[in-house]
C-alpha cells in the first residue's frame, strides 16, 4: 500500500514537472511588444500663394491714378476680376457765352443741363479690361484693351484697344474703333500718351453719298504731377485723316486723388467721351465748357 502511494506521489510529481519544462520556457521566451514607431508629422499643405502679378496691377501707379486722362483711355492695368467706376459730367453752357455777369448768375455754366457718363469697367484676365460707357444722349460704347508691353520691363507701355458703340441705345448709328495706346513716364514727374486710333463710320450719313466716312485720329496727352496726390492733366486728339467735322477735341484739368477715388474738374471745348464722339471733334475753338470727373476704384 505504501509503495502504490509513492509511486502515486511520483507519477504526478513527474507530470508536473513535464508541465513546468513544457510551458514555462515558452512564456518565458515570449518577446515584449516593440514600442510604437512614430511616424514623422505630415508637412501642412502649402498655402495658396497670392498672384504677383495681380498684386502689382492693384498697387497705386503714382503717375497714373485713372484709366482716362479726360476723355482718352490711358495705359493703366485694372487687377484680374476688380472692378471701377466712373462719372463724367460736361455742363452744356459755354464759359464764353454772355458777359461775366450773365456766367455769373448762371453760377459758371452749373446751372446749365449737361451731358452725363456712365462707366464700368472689369479686370477680366491679367492685363486684360473691358467695359462699357454710356452717356445720357443714348449712345452706348462697349470696350476691351489688352496690355502686351508694360513699361519697367520694356521702355514704353503699348496697349491695344478696340470699342463698338451705338447711338439710341446701340440702335442707331453703329462705330468701331481700334488703336493702340503708348505712353511713357518721365522723371517720376509726368505720363505721356501717344495714341493712334482708326474709327470707322463716323460720317452719320450714308457711306455712298459722302466722302470720308472714317476717321483716322491721333490722341495727345500728358499727367503731371505737381503734389503727391495732385495732378495737371490736358490731352488734344487731332483728326489726321478722314472725317472731321467741327474742331479738335481738346481738354485740360486739374485732378485730385484720394484713397482709391479721383476727383477732376475739366475744361473742354467738346463733350465727347467716348471714341466715336472724340472724331466727331468739338464744338468751336471759341466754346469752353466746364466739367468733371469722379472715378473709383474696387481694390
Amino acid at each position: 500500500m505504501r509503495c502504490h502511494v509513492r509511486a502515486a506521489s511520483i507519477a504526478s510529481g513527474a507530470a508536473l514537472f513535464a508541465v513546468l519544462l513544457t510551458a514555462s520556457p515558452a512564456s518565458a521566451q515570449t518577446p515584449a511588444e516593440p514600442p510604437p514607431v512614430p511616424q514623422p508629422a505630415a508637412a501642412p499643405s502649402p498655402s495658396p500663394q497670392p498672384d504677383s502679378q495681380n498684386l502689382s496691377d492693384a498697387r497705386v501707379d503714382a503717375l497714373q491714378p485713372d484709366f482716362t486722362l479726360a476723355a482718352l483711355p490711358v495705359t493703366l492695368r485694372l487687377p484680374k476680376h476688380k472692378l471701377a467706376f466712373r462719372v463724367t459730367h460736361r455742363f452744356t453752357r459755354s464759359l464764353g457765352q454772355g458777359d461775366f455777369g450773365d456766367l455769373l448768375s448762371n453760377f459758371f455754366g452749373f446751372d446749365s443741363g449737361a451731358q452725363i457718363g456712365l462707366e464700368l469697367r472689369y479686370g477680366l484676365l491679367p492685363g486684360t479690361q473691358v467695359g462699357i460707357h454710356r452717356t445720357s444722349d443714348r449712345t452706348i460704347e462697349l470696350f476691351g484693351q489688352h496690355s502686351f508691353w508694360r513699361e519697367g520691363p520694356h521702355p514704353l507701355a503699348i496697349d491695344a484697344i478696340a470699342t463698338y458703340e451705338g447711338t439710341d441705345n446701340l440702335r442707331g448709328q453703329h462705330s468701331g474703333a481700334f488703336g493702340a495706346l503708348v505712353s511713357r513716364k518721365l522723371a517720376g514727374r509726368a505720363a505721356v500718351y501717344v495714341e493712334p486710333i482708326f474709327v470707322v463710320n463716323t460720317n452719320a450719313l450714308p457711306s455712298d453719298v459722302v466722302a470720308d466716312n472714317n476717321t483716322f485720329m491721333l490722341g495727345l496727352g500728358t499727367r503731371v504731377r505737381i503734389r503727391p496726390t495732385t495732378y495737371i492733366v490736358a490731352e488734344v486728339t487731332p483728326r489726321l485723316a478722314g472725317y472731321d467735322p467741327g474742331v479738335n477735341q481738346a481738354s485740360f484739368a486739374l485732378e485730385k486723388r484720394v484713397g482709391g477715388h479721383t476727383f477732376q474738374i475739366n475744361f473742354s471745348n467738346g463733350f465727347g467721351t467716348t471714341l466715336g464722339q472724340i472724331a466727331r471733334g468739338g464744338v468751336s475753338n471759341d466754346s469752353w465748357f466746364i466739367g468733371f470727373n469722379i472715378s473709383r476704384k474696387f481694390f
